[in-house]
């Protein structure tokens, strides 16, 4: 599954002149776009709304259909694991689960940076920094640096049973897995050993996604999507929303398909030729973000 990559996290967030304030000059992360939006592609919502399945709209079909996207990224979506905040308009907090645990990046830049403007740190182990975006999402950061270009490193994700968590990640969606901790409860599971990894933490009970939850997006050559949806029917996997292609004129049609693992967890597959189209950064964001 070499050609898979995996693209972003999706956060909502309440505050965003801190939001802004930590994803730039703490982590040092860049604006690589902004825009009306749903599930991920940059299309506004008024028009999405007659012809798309309600799922892609499920960050903002509680709250009016007033809301906006930002992604920020170490670099362009293409070679990097990017982050898109979604704010929906008029709510200033959610409540959390225990469904995410973290994104660990390597950066000494940011320990540096968190240390100059005072934003909290806790090492919690030697050379490893535990901190907080606002809204209470945590990332851990390691005070070194990396030869490789993207230092976001993994997105860690609570399961309630390790071992069917394996079997959906590894036997139905491909990864590989790099690393697996029985007595832990953990592991490490990738498309590609440049890429950024998804890990797995095994917890007593179920998990909550709460109202924060997010969600995790990856990309795929557009071919394997009819197949990937016909694997998860024949396995009686949840499809949160079925094969959809949107439209963008003058642009890429993208073709999307959500799914749920077993825990729920919200996975987003593209097609991967028509997204790299439209995920192009644009010189602009940051100024339309401070607008």
């Amino acid at each position: 599954m070499a050609a898979r990559r995996a693209l972003h996290f999706v956060f909502k967030v309440g505050n965003r002149f801190q939001t802004a304030r930590f994803y730039r000059d703490i982590l040092g992360m860049k604006v690589e776009g902004r825009n009306g939006c749903a599930g991920n592609l940059s299309w506004r919502v008024s028009d999405l709304r007659p012809r798309t399945p309600v799922h892609l709209l499920s960050f903002s079909r509680p709250y009016d259909g007033r809301w906006s996207k930002t992604m920020v990224g170490f670099g362009p979506e293409d070679d990097h694991f990017v982050v898109e905040l979604t704010y929906n308009y008029g709510i200033g907090d959610y409540k959390l689960g225990n469904d995410f645990m973290g994104i660990t990046l390597a950066s000494s830049q940011a320990v540096s940076n968190a240390r100059k403007l005072q934003w909290p740190l806790s090492e919690v182990a030697e050379g490893i920094f535990e901190t907080e975006a606002p809204g209470g999402y945590k990332f851990y950061l390691q005070n070194h640096n990396l030869p490789q270009s993207d230092p976001v490193l993994k997105v860690t994700l609570t399961v309630s049973d390790l071992q069917k968590s394996l079997n959906y990640w590894s036997n139905l969606l491909g990864m590989k897995i790099y690393e697996k901790d029985e007595e832990k409860q953990r592991a490490l599971l990738g498309y590609a050993d440049n890429q950024c990894k998804l890990e797995l933490q095994g917890i007593k009970g179920a998990v909550d996604h709460a109202a924060a939850f997010g969600r995790i997006a990856f990309s795929c050559p557009q071919k394997e999507l009819p197949g990937l949806e016909d694997l998860m029917k024949r396995e009686n996997q949840k499809i949160l929303t079925p094969l959809v292609s949107l439209d963008t004129p003058g642009k890429a049609t993208v073709q999307v398909v959500i799914l749920a693992d077993p825990d729920g967890h919200e996975i987003c597959f593209v097609g991967d030729e028509a997204f790299r189209e439209l995920s192009k950064m644009d010189p602009e964001g940051s100024k339309l973000l401070d607008d």
